[in-house]
């Protein structure tokens, strides 16, 4: 475990990291980034927490928040929202100009990039995002486990 400072650090470093990967995943569409760096991003606020705090005072967070039902749930949505179209054509971005959620019809000229025109992308993103918030988060665990367990021998 930290000192009281590093700690006092990682709470406040924390919804930060968290706020700015979670805008880097709705705005994959229209600025470089996306669901993985996104995920990656709140995957690193998690190994901030995990690291300052240490392994022991973490595990029961992370029993808790389940990462590895957070990467299944991810991966599933993922695969449910490319099948949406199927019969078109596998990931067929149908929900494009429907008029329906993130359906919304590119106005033509010059426009600040709308959230609401890409279609099936934002959700796509969505489901990588927490699928790789999963992922590296229970590698990062994994990795503190393994260190845990080198210092007690």
């Amino acid at each position: 475990m930290m000192s009281k400072i590093v700690r006092t650090q990682a709470n406040i470093l924390y919804p930060l990291i968290l706020i700015f990967g979670f805008y880097i995943v709705a705005h994959g569409h229209l600025t470089p980034g996306g669901g993985f760096q996104g995920g990656a991003v709140i995957a690193t606020g998690v190994a901030l927490v995990a690291i300052s705090f240490g392994y022991g005072k973490i595990k029961k967070w992370i029993k808790k928040t389940n990462l590895t039902a957070a990467e299944a749930v991810g991966l599933l949505s993922f695969i449910i929202a490319a099948f949406t179209g199927i019969g078109t054509s596998f990931f067929c971005n149908w929900l494009a100009n429907s008029g329906l959620i993130f359906g919304d019809t590119v106005p033509y000229g010059p426009n600040p990039g709308y959230l609401n025109t890409a279609g099936l992308l934002p959700i796509m993103n969505l489901a990588v995002g927490i699928e790789v918030l999963g992922g590296l988060g229970v590698v990062v665990m994994y990795m503190l486990s393994a260190a845990k367990a080198s210092e007690v021998k």
